[in-house]
């Protein structure tokens, strides 16, 4: 029914899927979670009845067939993305999977196809295109408030617990500082150059662990006209996601422009004149406003935006260059 609740399914029991998406989902409103599952039947029941989930199952396969629910959240591992998000979608099921939506172009373009053959909305976990923030930016920049951008200088560090196990640092399961947080200023880049990168020009360097996983990666990506990201992430150094968006007359200035909270702000600088601006609304769950948009979608009030059919691949390909441009620099200096 139209005015039902839109019901969830979760696909494992990480971390954001407890800090990010269930306090966004009933901050949004229109939704409710029905299932959780993990390979771990115990410990899907544990999980559910501490987070106020109608039930916890065994096994991801039991979520994607269940004919009561109509959305899947997928926080799995990368390396699972791809498997898992084209069952849910050959279900019928809309999906919001998490960042990265696949580790490599050729995997993305499958779950690309199988959400176009399927008819179904497929949405990638970046939020923050869904932010007043950016909206605010955006309009900042088509009003010519800061001249011309030239270039966009990005980080996103956190640091990571020492932790051999931890599925960040493992290669079989698609980790890495670039797909974990070095994604976020590539989809900023191109959402606001609104363009994509020459992948021919791509510059990267990276700190690797023995299995090959990147710790830390710098990099530059080159826009038509000369226009540049310039970046760094990596598990090695305190959050920090400070952002900064420079033109030929002036600049602005992000402390968060991934996840803001109460306390960012972003700022439109013209020399000593600094305008500064609330990044958030006080309270409100980063991933909220993606989470009104989705069941807008799902009961027919809004048209979608930010599909991943329309943004994903790029993210993909940008990617794959600059790990690749990264690990010939391996080689060199080996």
């Amino acid at each position: 029914m139209i005015d039902d609740p839109i019901r969830w399914g979760i696909l494992g029991t990480a971390g954001i899927a407890e800090s990010s998406f269930l306090p966004a989902l009933r901050q949004a409103g229109d939704g409710v979670p029905v299932s959780v599952a993990s390979r771990d039947g115990a410990r899907a029941r544990s999980w559910a009845a501490e987070h106020d989930v109608a039930r916890g199952v065994a096994g991801y396969e039991q979520v994607v067939a269940d004919p009561e629910i109509e959305a899947i959240y997928i926080p799995l591992p990368n390396g699972l993305h791809a498997e898992w998000t084209i069952a849910a979608l050959e279900a019928g099921k809309a999906v919001l999977c998490e960042k990265p939506l696949c580790v490599t172009p050729e995997e993305a373009r499958r779950v690309l196809g199988a959400a176009e053959a399927a008819s179904v909305p497929l949405w990638e976990a970046f939020v923050f295109p869904f932010h007043e923030q950016i909206d605010r930016v955006r309009d900042a920049l088509a009003g010519g408030q800061i001249g011309e951008v030239r270039e966009i200088v990005s980080r996103f560090f956190h640091l990571l617990p020492d932790d051999p196990q931890d599925i960040r640092v493992s290669a079989e399961l698609g980790g890495g500082s670039l797909y974990d947080v070095g994604c976020y200023p590539i989809r900023l880049a191109r959402s606001l150059f609104d363009t994509e990168p020459d992948l021919d020009r791509t510059i990267a360097d990276a700190v690797w662990t023995t299995s090959g996983v990147d710790t830390e990666l710098w990099g530059a990506l080159i826009f038509p006209r000369d226009r540049r990201l310039l970046f760094s992430c990596g598990f090695v150094a305190a959050y920090d996601t400070f952002s900064r968006v420079l033109g030929t007359e002036g600049e602005i200035r992000m402390t968060n422009p991934f996840h803001p909270g109460t306390d960012d702000t972003f700022a439109i600088v013209h020399g000593d004149d600094v305008q500064e601006h609330a990044a958030a609304p006080a309270g409100e769950h980063s991933f909220t406003p993606a989470m009104r948009h989705i069941h807008a979608v799902l009961r027919g009030r809004e048209r979608p935006r930010h599909l991943a059919v329309d943004e994903a691949m790029g993210d993909a390909a940008a990617i794959a260059t600059l790990l690749a441009a990264a690990r010939r620099g391996l080689r060199a200096r080996a």
